[in-house]
Order: structure tokens, then sequence, then C-alpha cells
């Protein structure tokens, strides 16, 4: 059974860009209903939302799509999925890509919010005429890794679960990192802003160090890491926002 509709895009919002034919689309708009019943929301969302925080260059709209698709995977929101990887879609996201932001979250945001993510990115796919036959399997041939950053990395691991549940040390090890994380159906940043979004969209905020640590190693900017924590605070909420702004000055502060 089809769980979103065909339709259900209008209710949401346009894309933003047709990257496929380069010329510009008008900005979203949400469904006129939004304006009838919350104007004032109506107003934010056009203006301020779409107007301003979406037109910003400190993080280029690629990233905005990839960064809003994992907050919605990672806070269980598939009602708003369908406008957004269409958006991310027009924004330069491939299908294979978002296969692989899907089956990224599903190690931390949870099986069942990825598969939930799976039914609308097929409908998604169906509707733009996207043969999923042609989304390649994941490479033979895996990303490298820094060797002296990994073994730490696997100590520490090995150190925090041995005792307790040595057998999930052992996925993580072996499975997480030494598999998922070095699929190149992503790049290494981009598998960071993944991790990091869905981190701030779950409240996290324990194990938003290392991967905000991770994904400056992996290539993102400290400008940019402040613009996704700014972009953030639309989809997931406030209070996860400012609950973030401690790891984030205190990593920047460690790291000069």
């Amino acid at each position: 059974m089809k769980l979103i509709a065909p339709t259900f895009a209008t209710l949401c919002f346009a894309a933003m860009t047709d990257a496929s034919a380069g010329s510009a689309k008008p900005d979203p708009k949400p469904a006129p209903h939004v304006q009838q019943v919350t104007p004032q929301l109506y107003d934010y969302t056009t203006k301020l939302l779409f107007g301003e925080v979406w037109k910003r260059t400190e993080l280029a709209r690629r990233d905005r799509s990839l960064i809003t698709i994992s907050a919605l995977i990672a806070g269980g929101q598939s009602a708003q999925l369908t406008s957004h990887l269409n958006l991310g879609l027009d924004n330069g996201l491939t299908p294979r890509e978002i296969g692989a932001i899907i089956t990224h979250l599903a190690f931390y945001a949870g099986w069942p919010n990825a598969m939930s993510a799976t039914t609308v990115a097929d409908q998604v796919f169906s509707t733009r005429a996207i043969d999923t036959a042609t989304i390649a399997p994941p490479a033979a041939e895996l990303l490298a890794l820094d060797e002296a950053s990994e073994s730490k990395r696997r100590a520490a691991v090995q150190s925090a679960t041995g005792e307790v549940a040595p057998k999930l040390g052992e996925y993580t090890n072996d499975v997480l990192f030494a598999e998922l994380w070095r699929d190149p159906g992503l790049s290494a940043r981009d598998r960071s802003l993944v991790t990091v979004a869905s981190l701030i969209a779950q409240g996290q905020a324990a194990q938003l160090p290392f991967h905000l640590n991770r994904a400056m190693d992996n290539g993102l900017s400290t400008a940019e890491a402040s613009e996704v924590l700014t972009h953030l605070a639309f989809y997931v909420g406030w209070p996860k926002a400012m609950s973030a702004v401690p790891v984030f000055k205190e990593v920047f502060t460690s790291r000069g």
C-alpha cells in the first residue's frame, strides 16, 4: 500500500531550483491552508526560512538539503520528506546519494526511521521516473582509512563496550566504521554532515564532540558548521539547536 499519495508534494513545498535544467524556480510556498490557519507561520516560512535562510551563502544549497533530509529522517518526520527529497534532487543530490543517506541513518537514527524513509523515496523516484535499477550498489573498493586515527578510535570503542556489550563494539568497529563509513556512495564530509544533523535532531549532544571534530577533519569549515546549527534550528527546534551550542563552542575552542 502506498503510504504517500502522488499528490502529497502539493501539500508541502515545491522544489526551489531545477538543477537539471539550470533554471531557477519560484521560491517554495506552503500549502494554502497554512496561510489561512496560521498566517504568521506562513510569513515566517516564505519570508524568513525560504526567503532568507535557504539563500544564505554560508552553506551550499546541496548541503542544506542533505542536512534537512537527515534531520527529518532522524526525527521520524516522513510526512515532510516528499517535498525535501524533491528539493534535494533539484539541489544536486543523486538518487544513489539519497539511498546512501537513508542507509547511513539506519545506524544513527534506527532501522524504523530508515525503512519509513525508503517508502517515501520510492514514491518520489517513481513520480520523477527515476529507474531504481540504475542506482548502483555499494562499490567493492572502499575508501582509504587514516590508520593512526582509526586505531585510536577502535581502541576507544573497545574500551567503552568491551565489558558491557562486546558485540556492539564489534559491530561498531567492523561494520559501522570499517564498512559503512568507507562506502564511496557518500563522501566522508557528507557522511559527517548526515551524522551531525541526525545527532542534533535527536538531541544526542554527548555524541556530538567526536562527530563534529570528525566532520571538521573531513573538510567542514567553522563557518559551515555554524551555519549547519543555525539552519537546523528551523527543522529540529530551537531547544535542540541551543543545547548543541555549548558543544560546538567547545569544539571550536579546542581546535583554535
